[in-house]
């Protein structure tokens, strides 16, 4: 019987384990970091979604409402009456929580404002009604929205009929030129259930004839019409009653009803005073638009659900 024996490196001495020959790279292989001491190069970060802001002043009207305003990035571009997410890093390494709010400065603002809810038990609200100049916020970088003069057609009156925080959107509208030069006449329709909750009016009232880019314009065009649910007030109750009674269009000097030849509309506040307003108007022939297929009155569906 034949045996085989392993081959050894008999020049080796008994005991000593060869030695390997030396790697030799082939011509032309890439050089990998297996090959070399260099360290491999980090992989890029990931860009935010958001920017964070630093706050440069805040407001409380009442209890239950404020306003607060972040520096704005030099490249953010939105137009007037577009929302945006806002919000603050989570707690205990959560995620960011955010919500949409509708910027309340006009298009070519130097400072971003918005109007908010005291939530005492919200996620975001809570924190956020706690906010100092000097502190961040997150915002995100892409603004949309509906309630843009882009998706109305052209018409003589426009009004922006809004309830609670929902007047927000109005404040960026009624502050830029192109609404004035598109509509002869601008009337903000602002319902609160308290008096104290007419943020703004002042602003709306006066303010605004200071303004030195359209304040001359607003002088002329705007009208502000307040109403009150809750209190005695020269004109109560909601907006859906004030028209369908007719008052709104009577203390105005108006006629009773909208047109689709002339007037154009924008809601914005609770869900059920879009509904009904927007049941409203589908009865006098005006039909609703978009960014896609402007039309007689815009909401912003991103709140309604």
């Amino acid at each position: 019987m034949t045996v085989f024996h392993p081959v050894t490196d008999n020049s080796a001495p008994r005991g000593v384990r060869p030695r390997r020959p030396p790697f030799r790279r082939a011509a032309g292989a890439p050089i990998t970091a297996a090959m070399t001491d260099a360290p491999a190069a980090p992989a890029p970060a990931k860009a935010s979604p958001f920017h964070d802001l630093k706050v440069l002043w805040v407001r409380h009207w009442t209890d239950q409402l404020f306003s607060f305003a972040i520096e704005r990035p030099e490249d953010f571009r939105f137009r007037s009456g577009e929302f945006v997410m806002i919000g603050l890093p989570g707690e205990d390494g959560a995620k960011p929580i955010l919500r949409a709010y509708s910027i309340a400065s006009p298009a070519w603002a130097e400072e971003l404002e918005f109007f908010s809810i005291k939530v005492p038990d919200g996620p975001l609200t809570r924190r956020l009604q706690a906010i100092q100049p000097g502190d961040s916020v997150l915002m995100g970088k892409k603004p949309t929205g509906t309630l843009v003069l882009d998706a109305l057609t052209g018409g003589e009156r426009l009004w922006l009929i809004g309830t609670g925080t929902g007047l927000a959107p109005w404040l960026s509208v009624a502050r830029d030129p192109d609404t004035y030069s598109r509509f002869g006449q601008v009337i903000v329709c602002h319902t609160v259930r308290n008096v104290a909750d007419l943020a703004y009016r002042d602003f709306f009232t006066a303010g605004i004839h200071d303004d030195p880019l359209i304040g001359d314009e607003a002088k002329a065009q705007l009208t502000y019409y307040p109403t009150v649910t809750r209190e005695k007030f020269e004109t109560p109750g909601r907006i859906t009653d004030r028209i369908t009674s007719g008052d709104l269009f009577a203390d105005l000097g108006l006629p009773i009803g909208f047109s689709p030849n002339s007037d154009r509309v924008m809601l914005c506040g609770s869900m059920a005073m879009i509904k009904q307003t927007g049941e409203i108007l589908e009865t006098y022939g005006l039909k609703e638009g978009s960014n896609a297929e402007p039309g007689d009155y815009v909401l912003e569906r991103a709140f309604v659900g």
